[in-house]
């Protein structure tokens, strides 16, 4: 299951979502809004993405995952909008019937979400500029 989420997530209704009285092993990943980012202090991030294909592609990966590793359950949930620092932009969560699937599941989903699924961010600095990270169709809106 993936899914864009406009409103702050819950990680613990994420978790339950995982899991399984089968599953022996459980690992989650909490990708959270730092305060800075290459020397530059921030102050809030931005996420803004396509649903239709965000989900879609989500969709796909946690379907890899489940072909790759002997996992139960996979659960992904990403943010969009404004996101203060310290927010919770996703949540990825995995259970298995043993520890490493879960372990590697989790890994496997959270970088291909990053590399695959059409999410931007853009990063707003306390000296007032902004900046869209690695998004090429968003340059023309960068302040």
């Amino acid at each position: 299951m993936f899914s864009i989420q406009s409103t702050p997530l819950d990680p613990t209704s994420i978790r339950e979502q995982a899991l399984d009285p089968s599953a022996g092993g459980f690992c989650a990943f909490e990708g959270w809004v730092r305060n800075h980012h290459e020397g530059r202090a921030v102050d809030r991030l931005e996420y803004e993405a396509y649903p239709l294909l965000a989900e879609k592609e989500g969709r796909r990966i946690i379907e890899e995952a489940r072909e790759k590793f002997e996992i139960v359950h996979a659960v992904c949930t990403h943010r969009t909008g404004e996101v203060a620092i310290g927010g919770l932009a996703v949540v990825v969560a995995v259970s298995a019937h043993h520890r490493d699937p879960a372990f590697e599941a989790c890994r496997y989903i959270i970088d291909e979400v990053k590399a695959r699924v059409p999410i931007w961010k853009k990063e707003y600095f306390s000296d007032g500029s902004s900046g869209w990270v690695r998004c090429d169709h968003c340059a023309g809106h960068s302040h």
